[in-house]
């Protein structure tokens, strides 16, 4: 595959095992939907205790430094006491950030899990999901429901409003429609992550087992014809994102653990001005800004709150200063306001568009994953893959794959 993107050209995000900008919590297994392709156990629905929570958080705080905690599932929303939950990760001092479908989400609730000390909320939407109300033939039609929640989120107020979408083979040509709704709405849509598919079945030829013993992959990781018939790249999802957005310039990224080229988790920031982008952060900025975060705060930063994402001007005249890329983008802002003088009074919002390349198998059944996993949880006190825990839930480990045909 032709490469779109040379990864020296980026920064390396510096978030590693022990020290990251995000850590991963799952206190219910349950949920109220049943994705396309979904490989948690939902027949047999789990809500783990506040002790046991407590004591996953006391893990994380004698292992890993983060900036914030996701709160995932199954969906958090039907955990009972998940404002309590919200309330004790913001008091043990990380920013909780909720991973929800949005369904169970109320008026009343979200008033409540703010006021104890959510951060910000990551509403998982995309046509995978079969939405009882709203079950729609497109990426493009879903983007009523999206806009429901980001209205939602940004009527409350105070509140980091973020969008993920599982991409297969069937649904990457539409990419380009949400990057234009999310740069259509930069005001209240903080974040868009393009998520790709993966299953052992996309990956090609290859004998897994636990241990030892041959066993069928497939059986944990549910195939389903949603995901089309083969594997997507992150350079894939590059060039669609760029036919919504030819300015499109991602500044940092993540690698594989067995190719240092690989992009696992690829950051791009974009600043909006009525409407229109007027450029991305650059990697030196980038690297400035996690940089300056883990000096002052400890941590690296992996959210920002509503009101940061207002200061795109500022970002570009600070980043100017510095940085002759950065200079570009100040310009287009200047020669925008020049032309249309109301500019001066509107704000230039910065969002994130982010895309998540998971485990890949390679032809020699080696499995790529991500270098400095934001998205670990802890099992049985130590920090596991997020994404793999039905291995460690089925089988008590994790399952090694050998040999095959699969061709990166």
């Amino acid at each position: 595959m032709e490469q779109t993107l040379n990864h020296l050209d980026l920064y390396r995000l510096p978030w590693n095992f022990s020290d990251n900008g995000i850590s991963w919590l799952e206190p219910t297994t349950k949920c109220n939907l049943r994705c396309q392709g979904c490989y948690r156990d939902l027949e047999n629905p789990v809500h783990k205790s506040l002790e046991e929570m407590k004591a996953e958080l006391e893990v994380f705080k004698r292992l890993r430094k983060s900036d914030c905690m996701s709160i995932a599932g199954g969906d958090p929303l039907l955990y009972p006491p998940i404002v309590e939950l919200v309330k004790m990760i913001k008091e043990m001092g990380w920013k909780p950030i909720i991973n929800t479908n949005g369904i169970a989400l109320t008026e009343t609730l979200l008033k409540d899990l703010k006021q104890a000390g959510a951060f910000g909320f990551t509403f998982h939407v995309d046509t995978s999901q079969n939405r009882p109300k709203a079950k729609r033939k497109s990426e493009t039609e879903l983007n009523e429901v999206r806009q429901h929640y980001a209205e939602m989120v940004a009527r409350e107020g105070g509140l980091a409003c973020s969008f993920n979408a599982t991409v297969s083979e069937k649904t990457l040509s539409e990419i380009p429609n949400l990057v234009a709704w999310a740069q259509d709405n930069a005001e209240i849509v903080h974040t868009m992550v393009f998520i790709l598919f993966r299953s052992p079945e996309l990956s090609g030829d290859f004998e897994s087992h636990p241990s030892g013993q041959n066993m069928d992959f497939a059986a944990i990781y549910k195939e389903s014809e949603w995901s089309g018939s083969k594997s997507i790249y992150t350079d894939d999802a590059v060039r669609m994102i760029r036919k919504a957005d030819p300015l499109y310039s991602p500044a940092a990224y993540l690698n594989g653990t067995i190719n240092p080229d690989s992009l696992k988790w690829l950051l791009a920031d974009r600043i909006v001005l009525n409407g229109e982008t007027m450029g991305y952060l650059t990697p030196k900025f980038v690297e400035a800004a996690q940089n300056l975060n883990h000096f002052t705060k400890g941590t690296y930063l992996a959210y920002v709150g509503p009101k940061s994402t207002t200061r795109g001007k500022l970002l570009a005249l600070l980043g100017a200063m510095f940085d002759k890329e950065m200079r570009g983008v100040f310009y287009r802002i200047l020669r925008r306001t020049l032309t249309r003088p109301a500019n001066l009074f509107r704000k230039a919002h910065m969002q994130s568009i982010m895309v998540i390349q998971p485990i890949n198998i390679e032809a020699d059944g080696r499995q790529d994953m991500c270098d400095g996993c934001p998205d670990m949880t802890v099992h049985e006190g130590k920090l596991v893959w997020s994404c793999r825990l039905e291995e460690l839930n089925k089988f008590g480990t994790f399952v090694g794959t050998h040999g095959g045909q699969n061709v990166n």
